[in-house]
């Protein structure tokens, strides 16, 4: 065998992520905000990007509206969810040359129109809100820094009453000892307890104090519901957690109605009062995919237009700047023309496969829809990604914080993936429907006939659902549903 240099040809495959197929992708699993802060950016940096007017947004006035078109033939479930139009994004592959002009006199050529912040360039007309003129809510330590102010006089009790606010914990308990506050202030117990105990009251009402029994019997006593039966609860709230409902009656010397009612007194205070205040306010869910009927039975779904940041490209700009600029402008503008095209295409490639995606999913979850959560089939990516001839992992990405508003209300896509479980029918079941199947029937079931986990498996085994006693276990906890044994003691009548 003779060894010495050579040459050879080889011929392979590879797949390279450039960095256009990584922002394709990155755009698809974005959610609908930080779709719109990425837009945001690429619209300060790059000059040949312009932001859509709603002039430029609305449909065409020869189309028909969605509801006046005219019925669909009948047919299988395939029929029942139509999309609405939508430019054809994968017929034209991502790096064709395409781009979207704008009409002469835009806010890009110096003329009239709605600046790339939402408001008008002259102050004829304003729009914005009056919720976007609210005051900021203050801190709750500025908060019972007021409070302090207005209640306490005394130079010495305000600087106490300071202290103690220095020292909350987020819960809004005291964890310092007020015996070591007094020391290290050089001040009696006594005072520190006695501002302590007026601050108890401060709104939120709770606050400061030591223990969780503390801060219930403070937020009753400010409701005027600390009686004897109701400080005895307060001590044994060991047993109410336990549901040992039949000593806390005796204990208490109530019958069993009153009894609830103290429970479900003590269940609505709060016990960490620090955390309600500074709790951010969640925004409400914006949905991604709009739904409704049409008059044939069928399902419309579109794109929420509120949710589509929607750009265009300044090609009347590049022509009329590229020719008179340097070499290296010439350079910049092309590379600035060729991002903003792939911008443009990769949301519209994002619009049309979430719509897909989501017509595809609502067509095999049309018994959902008509009938509710018992008719849950089970479902999963796969299922999906040979439907609509996409990789699993793009269905993936599609349905990761993607919400869609359907006429039982408004759901995240990954909603409707569930496991399925076996039938004894030789029909799988939805997981989401077992367990919405355990949930009612341990809602149903009465104070002298609780269901353990064999009972509730032998119920549904009845219905033709093949599942394990551990399973319902799991699926019971995952429900937050008490044993069998806590929901007795709860439901049980006293001796």
């Amino acid at each position: 065998m003779a060894i010495g240099p050579r040459l050879e040809l080889r011929q392979s495959q590879s797949l390279v992520m450039t960095p256009q197929l990584r922002q394709a992708i990155k755009l698809l699993q974005f959610t609908n905000l930080e779709v719109s802060a990425f837009v945001e950016e690429e619209l300060e940096r790059n000059p040949l990007l312009e932001r859509a007017t709603a002039a430029e947004d609305a449909p065409d006035p020869e189309l028909p509206a969605p509801d006046q078109r005219a019925p669909a033939p009948e047919g299988d479930t395939a029929d029942l969810v139509r999309a609405e139009a939508l430019p054809d994004a994968a017929s034209d592959p991502l790096d064709a040359a395409h781009a979207e002009s704008y009409d002469a006199g835009g806010i890009a050529d110096g003329g009239p129109g709605r600046s790339d912040r939402g408001g008008s360039q002259d102050f004829g007309a304003d729009d914005r809100g009056l919720e976007t003129l609210a005051a900021d809510r203050p801190s709750l330590r500025d908060h019972l820094g007021e409070q302090l102010r207005l209640n306490i006089a005394d130079p010495v009790d305000r600087l106490i009453g300071a202290h103690l606010i220095a020292l909350l914990c987020p819960a809004g308990r005291l964890t310092a000892d007020p015996a070591d506050i007094a020391r290290a202030m050089g001040v009696p117990l006594e005072r520190v307890e006695q501002v302590r105990a007026r601050m108890m009251r401060f709104d939120p009402t709770g606050l400061f104090a030591r223990d969780l029994k503390e801060c219930l019997a403070a937020q009753l006593a400010e409701r005027n519901r600390l009686d004897p039966a109701m400080a005895t609860l307060l001590d044994h709230l060991d047993l109410l957690g336990k549901r040992d409902m039949r000593r806390l009656i005796a204990l208490c010397g109530v019958d069993t109605a009153d009894m609830a009612d103290m429970a479900a007194e003590i269940r609505a205070l709060d016990p960490k009062p620090a955390w309600s205040w500074e709790a951010v306010e969640v925004p409400p869910v914006i949905p991604d995919v709009l739904m409704r009927a049409a008059p044939d039975g069928a399902w419309l779904l579109e794109l929420n237009p509120d949710t589509l940041p929607r750009v265009l490209v300044n090609e009347r700009f590049y022509a009329r700047v590229a020719p008179r600029a340097a070499k290296e402008d010439r350079v910049f503008l092309a590379e600035r023309l060729a991002t903003a095209n792939w911008l443009v295409k990769s949301l519209a490639q994002r619009r049309q496969t979430i719509l897909k995606v989501a017509s595809e999913i609502m067509r095999q979850q049309d018994g959902f829809l008509r009938h509710g959560i018992e008719h849950l089939r089970p479902l999963i990516l796969r299922d999906i990604a040979a439907a609509t001839e996409l990789h699993e992992s793009t269905i993936s990405r599609v349905t990761s914080n993607k919400y869609i508003a359907t006429p039982r209300g408004t759901f995240e896509l990954k909603y409707f993936f569930t496991t399925a479980i076996a039938g004894t029918n030789g029909v799988a079941h939805s997981a989401e429907r077992v367990r919405h199947r355990i949930r009612t029937l341990v809602e149903a079931e009465r104070a002298d006939e609780i269901l353990s986990d064999d009972a509730l498996v032998a119920a549904l085994r009845a219905e033709g659902v093949d599942i394990a006693r551990r399973t319902v276990a799991k699926y019971r906890e995952a429900l937050h549903i008490p044993s069998s044994v806590q929901r007795k003691r709860e439901k049980a009548e006293p001796v």
